[in-house]
């Protein structure tokens, strides 16, 4: 946005697509404003703007923005307080002389968006959680949009391919503040439609999302949706098989199945005479894997393909591949980079940090080799292709 736009907006005391504030001293409100921005109640397809530095009549507050504040603000997009992620860009600007700092949020392509499990909303000077009746304007926004491949329709379906017990006991407590969900008044079908786990229809059907997530059986409509484990005695494919096992179903359950897998294949060594007292180290650090196989899931392809994500340990490393190369402003040449991330599949990666397997977006590779250094493994090699990705961790010497 130009300068003219951005100082007509700053002056406009009675729009509602701005928002100003003196400081940072309130993130949960400044988070508020974003979610409200991007879920965009009033249809207007324009982006709004929350001034961080300007007074509620739109002088200067003479805020320091520094490099910092900038980095605060641009990191709430990627906090995982704010699901799905909102499309947003931050900027240092001097407006009427004055520095400030602006954040433009784009409406998003599939509301509603949450933050910390409520839905924030704004209609003229009104920032407000949204009421049932708002919450269903916005899911019916999503009929008109250019959908991701996760969060499509699959209108061949109906609900009764999801499973209403892990939906109810497990993700929807994990997806929606515990005091909107005492004062629900939402049927469970509203509460899956504005979850993403269904579409609004016509005809009122499952997701993508949702059949990954809470799919009675996945693999029946997307056949590639599982994880292939094969644990080899030697240091080829070709060696004996020592055991294999296929981890499939909703996501909810096969997390939990994977990281058990993981774990148990996990060799532990014990030193008891270098130092004073016992010392164990692991051949693999659990968080390392852990964050490179849920990359693995999360980035994969899920369309156009029947082929799973395959982990494969050998005795001396292994190797975790995944159907599906680069995607959007990640290349072969950037790939891995700090900071240079996208989502082929954004909402799976939100239900993922709903259910807690995603602490934030965006550092996984990083923890990964943050992981391995501390243990002593050499850093995770990567092979990157058009059509897949694989990693090799080798094991610690």
């Amino acid at each position: 946005m130009t300068d003219e736009e951005l100082a007509r907006l700053l002056d406009d005391l009675e729009s509602d697509r701005t928002e100003r504030k003196s400081s940072l001293a309130d993130t949960d409100r400044i988070h508020q404003a974003i979610c409200a921005f991007a879920n965009d109640l009033p249809d207007y397809r324009q982006p709004g703007v929350l001034f961080v530095g300007a007074t509620d009549d739109g002088n200067c507050a003479s805020l320091q923005i520094t490099d910092r504040l900038l980095q605060t603000l641009a990191d709430m997009r990627s906090s995982g307080n704010l699901l799905p992620m909102p499309m947003m860009t931050v900027q240092k600007r001097t407006l009427k002389g004055c520095e400030m700092a602006v954040v433009v949020v784009h409406p998003s392509d599939a509301p509603p968006v949450r933050f910390k499990g409520a839905i924030w909303v704004r209609v003229g000077p009104r920032r407000a959680i949204a009421s049932p009746q708002e919450e269903a304007r916005l899911n019916e926004k999503r009929r008109f949009r250019d959908l991701p491949f996760d969060v499509r329709p699959a209108p061949q379906l109906d609900l009764s391919i999801l499973d209403e017990v892990i939906f109810q006991h497990q993700y929807l407590p994990a997806a929606v503040n515990e005091d909107i969900l005492e004062q629900n008044q939402r049927t469970m079908e509203q509460q899956m439609i504005s979850l993403r786990l269904a579409h609004p229809g016509p005809p009122v059907c499952p997701t993508t999302i949702g059949i990954l997530v809470i799919g009675k059986t996945p693999t029946d409509f997307l056949p590639g949706a599982y994880i292939q484990f094969l644990r080899v005695d030697g240091l080829e494919l070709t060696d004996p098989i020592k055991s294999q096992q296929e981890i499939r179903g909703a996501l909810v359950q096969s997390l939990r199945d994977l990281d058990e897998l993981v774990k148990i294949n996990i060799t532990t060594a014990a030193d008891i005479k270098s130092k004073p007292v016992e010392q164990k180290t692991p051949d693999y650090p659990i968080v390392a894997l852990q964050q490179l196989a849920r990359n693995a899931i999360m980035h994969r392809v899920y369309e156009e393909t029947n082929a799973p994500v395959r982990i494969t340990w050998f005795n001396d490393r292994v190797e975790i591949q995944n159907p599906g190369g680069p995607f959007g402003q990640v290349t072969k040449a950037n790939f891995g980079q700090p900071g240079v991330t996208d989502y082929r599949n954004p909402h799976l990666a939100e239900a993922m940090k709903t259910l807690g397997y995603v602490q934030r977006f965006g550092v996984g590779i990083a923890l990964a080799r943050q992981e391995l250094e501390k243990n002593g493994n050499p850093p995770p090699e990567f092979q990157v292709e058009d059509s897949h990705i694989a990693v090799i961790v080798r094991r610690r010497p």
